[in-house]
C-alpha cells in the first residue's frame, strides 16, 4: 500500500499547484483473472472439488458448496475478525501494478456502489444485502460492466475468511478503497445476508451517464436521497475512470484518480468541457489537455440550480465535502438491510454502534 499511499499525499501537496497540462497516468491493459484455487490444505472430497471447477467463476457458484470447501461455520466475528479482513482488502489492492491506474481501489468501490445502489424505496426491493451480482443475470446488467475485476478480486478474500458474507465483504470492501485512498472514516455495520439468484433485482436501477438531471435525481430519490446527498454521493467520480470497452465513455475525471478528494467538483466548476470528438458516446473532455472527461450525468449538475449549489460548496470546502460524503455513503451501503440483521451482526462486536476502521496509514 506504500505507492497507493504516497500516491495520495502527493496529491494533496500538489493538486492547488499542479498546471493544467499535467496528463493523466496511461491507462494500462487489464488482466483476466481467474477463479482462484483452493487452500492445500483442504480436505474437501475430490467430488466436490470437481463440481466447484466446473462451476465457471466462482460468484457464479452455488453458496453451499463453496462453504463447505471454505470451511464456513456458525462463526460469531468480533470486531478484530472484521479488522482483520479489512488489512487483507487493503494490502491487495495495489496486487498488479498493471491494472489502471496500479490500484484496485477505484473498481472495488464501485462495486459496493452498484451493489447497494439498486434500492427501491417503494418496494424495498434492492441494495446491498443479498450481493446477487455474483449471479449473471445482475453481473450482466446495464451500467456493471467490467465489474468482474472487482468480483474476482474480492475471491481469495472471500476464500480466506468464509465466514464473512459477500454482501458484507463487498460492501466493507467499498470502505477501504476509500479511506485507503486517502478519503474520510466510513461508519460500517455487518450483518448483510446473501441471497438466491431469484431476489436479483430488475435491470436499469443504476445511473446512466448518458442522461441528464432529471434521470439523476429520479435515481437518487428512489433510493431515498436528497438532492445534497446525491451530489455528495457522485463526488466519488474523483477516483476511477471509465473503459470504452466497458461503458463505452473513455478517460478518468481528474489528474489523481486513485486519491479521494473534491477535485472532481473544482474541476467541473473549473475547466472548460467540450465535446469529445470521437466514435463513442457523447461525453466532455477538458479543453486544456484533453486528458479528463465528465459524463453527461456529470455535467447536469452544474446545469442544474439545485445541484449546482452543491457542487459550488464542495469545491470550496473538501472537509465538508467529506462529512457529507462519510453519512450518505455509510447509509447508501445500508440500503434494504433488515435492522434485525444489524442487531445480529454486532452479537460479537460488544458494541451496536458502527465500526470505524483505521486505514493502513494510521
Amino acid at each position: 500500500m506504500s505507492s497507493l499511499r504516497s500516491s495520495v499525499r502527493m496529491t494533496r501537496a500538489l493538486r492547488a499547484t499542479a498546471p493544467r497540462a499535467f496528463v493523466a497516468a496511461p491507462r494500462m491493459g487489464v488482466r483476466a483473472y481467474s477463479t482462484p484455487a483452493e487452500p492445500k490444505s483442504s480436505n474437501t472430497p475430490l467430488l466436490l472439488a470437481a463440481l466447484l471447477a466446473g462451476a465457471g467463476a466462482a460468484y457464479y457458484m452455488r453458496d453451499d458448496l463453496k462453504n463447505v470447501l471454505g470451511g464456513a461455520s456458525n462463526k460469531v466475528p468480533s470486531k478484530e475478525d472484521y479488522e482483520t479482513v479489512y488489512k487483507a482488502i487493503a494490502e491487495a489492492l495495489e496486487k498488479d501494478s498493471s491494472y489502471d491506474d496500479g490500484s484496485y481501489a477505484p473498481v472495488v468501490l464501485r462495486l459496493a456502489w452498484h451493489s447497494s445502489g439498486t434500492y427501491d424505496k417503494e418496494t424495498n426491493s434492492g441494495g446491498s444485502n443479498g450481493a446477487t451480482m455474483r449471479f449473471q443475470l445482475e453481473a450482466t446488467h446495464d451500467g456493471n460492466a467490467g465489474l468482474e475485476a472487482a468480483r474476482n478480486f474480492m475471491e481469495p478474500i472471500k476464500a480466506k475468511f468464509p465466514w464473512i458474507s459477500y454482501s458484507d465483504l463487498w460492501t466493507l470492501g467499498g470502505v477501504v478503497a476509500i479511506q485507503e485512498m486517502g478519503g474520510p472514516k466510513i461508519p460500517w455495520r455487518p450483518g448483510r445476508v446473501d441471497k438466491p439468484e431469484d431476489q436479483t433485482p430488475p435491470n436499469g436501477r443504476l445511473p446512466d451517464g448518458a442522461k441528464g438531471q432529471d434521470h439523476v435525481r429520479n435515481v437518487f430519490h428512489r433510493m431515498g436521497f436528497n438532492d445534497q446527498e446525491t451530489v455528495a454521493l457522485i463526488g466519488a467520480h474523483a477516483v476511477g475512470r471509465c473503459h470504452s470497452n466497458r461503458s463505452g465513455f473513455d478517460g478518468p475525471w481528474t489528474f489523481s484518480p486513485t486519491s479521494f478528494t473534491n477535485q472532481f467538483y473544482v474541476l467541473l466548476l473549473e475547466e472548460g468541457w467540450v465535446p469529445k470528438k470521437w466514435d463513442g458516446p457523447f461525453q466532455y473532455v477538458d479543453k486544456n489537455s484533453g486528458s479528463l472527461m465528465m459524463l453527461p450525468s456529470d455535467y447536469s449538475l452544474i446545469k442544474d440550480s439545485s445541484f449546482k449549489k452543491y457542487v459550488q460548496e464542495y469545491a470550496k470546502d473538501e472537509d465538508k465535502f467529506f462529512k457529507d460524503f462519510s453519512k450518505a455513503f455509510s447509509t447508501l451501503l445500508e440500503l434494504g438491510v433488515p435492522a434485525e440483521n444489524f442487531a445480529k451482526g454486532a452479537e460479537g462486536l460488544g458494541t451496536s454502534t458502527p465500526l470505524i476502521f483505521k486505514a493502513t496509514s494510521e
